[in-house]
């Protein structure tokens, strides 16, 4: 094996220790961004029902009559 300037024989497990915390790191910032996408998907979620019951959509029969009339 050959090493680079200042490289060490026997610094493998550093660089294990490495990968591993570098994977770790990795994984932690993937879940942190999943987690920020579901609660902002909620959110919006949670807006639109909100506006759809303010404008009344939500009610049982609304829109039916628009409906009738397209026949």
């Amino acid at each position: 094996m050959v090493f680079a300037p200042g490289e060490k024989p026997g610094s493998e497990p550093e660089e294990a220790k490495l990968q591993t915390t570098s994977r770790r790191i990795v994984q932690n910032a993937i879940l942190r961004a999943v987690q920020q996408v579901s609660r902002e998907s909620q959110s919006r979620r949670r807006d639109t029902r909100a506006g759809d019951t303010a404008r009344g959509s939500l009610r049982p029969g609304a829109g039916e009559s628009a409906k009738k009339h397209e026949k």
